[in-house]
């Protein structure tokens, strides 16, 4: 028993608990009132959005791939809603417009890695820029607000009790991401893939249909966190959602999830965006400037980067320093 408490205080999921311990607990002595309940519905209301995303890059680099072009999408799916209306197209209509943009941005991604094999990293890489692009030839430098008092009551307004609808959302999707991700066998064939595709391929996996289904689920969750950025901001720019990704990608990889792919839980990652949202607070209670709280950020996904990997290399490095003693020993 004290064994298994010890080994889950010492596990990934178990550091990342204290150093959220440690930001609450430094946060609220400085910030009287910061652990009301209301307080931190708040602080999780101003982010749900990409909290919404990171759901879905956890699987795309589970399985061994990076999408870059999430926050891209998230803005072109936006601007797309609010062009659509400006054109005289029924709101409802263009959501569901920008939501299939978002699938098929996923797809169009998952088509060149999949299909014709070009590295994540390049393939979105170009659709960052040219997803970004398309949002700024619709509407220029322009603001464009101006939506009806239903939709903006959905992205302002609590829904149940003192909870808006974006997190009512992020609570369901999360359940279901984790299902899915730990319970599935999609989820398993995702780690697989994320290990090793050859092995994949000789167990029988469809390694193609793995890789566009996540990318596909990236575009669409993606999309859908769009709409309920504009929703909430009540206007929407060329600009919107712009830089997003850093943070994203952060939480994923914080979370313990492997850039590797084939490893990491969702506790982890859940256990992260507390983290970074918390520490963004944090440094916003305490006047830090944009770019401060961007080298943070920017210094923690070298972390989480390097830090599991010196770890793997030292254990690697131990067991085959092991081996060698075992196999010389018995000729002493």
């Amino acid at each position: 028993m004290v064994r298994d408490a010890i080994r889950r205080l010492v596990s990934w999921e178990g550091l990342l608990l204290t150093i959220l311990a440690v930001i609450v607990v430094v946060t609220s002595v400085s910030v009287p009132g910061y652990l009301n309940p209301q307080n931190q519905i708040n602080l999780l209301e101003l982010s749900v959005e990409k909290a919404i995303v990171v759901l879905a890059m956890t699987f795309v680099i589970v399985s061994g791939e990076i999408d870059l072009s999430i926050a891209s999408v998230m803005g072109l799916s936006a601007v797309l809603v609010a062009w659509l209306k400006e054109q005289g197209v029924p709101l409802e209509v263009g959501i569901v417009a920008s939501l299939l943009v978002g699938a098929l941005c996923g797809l169009f991604n998952g088509y060149w890695v999949a299909v014709i094999g070009l590295p994540s990293l390049a393939v979105t890489l170009a659709g960052l820029i040219g997803y970004r692009g398309a949002a700024l030839l619709l509407v220029g430098d322009r603001s464009i607000g101006g939506f009806p008092d239903w939709f903006s009551r959905l992205g302002q307004q609590p829904i149940i009790g003192p909870f808006p609808l974006a997190l009512i959302v992020f609570a369901v999707l999360l359940v279901g991401a984790t299902v899915l991700l730990q319970f599935s066998g999609f989820g398993r064939y995702a780690y697989v893939v994320g290990s090793s595709p050859e092995v994949a391929r000789f167990s029988g996996v469809r390694v193609r249909r793995v890789k566009l289904a996540v990318f596909a689920m990236s575009g669409l969750v993606s999309a859908f966190a769009g709409v309920l950025l504009v929703a909430r901001l009540g206007a929407v720019r060329g600009s919107t959602a712009e830089g997003f990704e850093l943070d994203i990608i952060t939480m994923v990889l914080l979370g313990g999830v492997s850039i590797f792919g084939g490893s990491g839980t969702m506790a982890g990652v859940i256990l992260s965006i507390l983290v970074v949202l918390n520490l963004r607070n944090g440094l916003a209670l305490a006047n830090a400037t944009g770019n401060t709280q961007a080298g943070v950020i920017g210094a923690l996904l070298i972390l989480s980067v390097l830090v599991p990997n010196l770890v793997a290399t030292t254990r690697s490095r131990q067991r085959r320093g092991g081996s060698v003693e075992a196999t010389v020993m018995p000729n002493l």
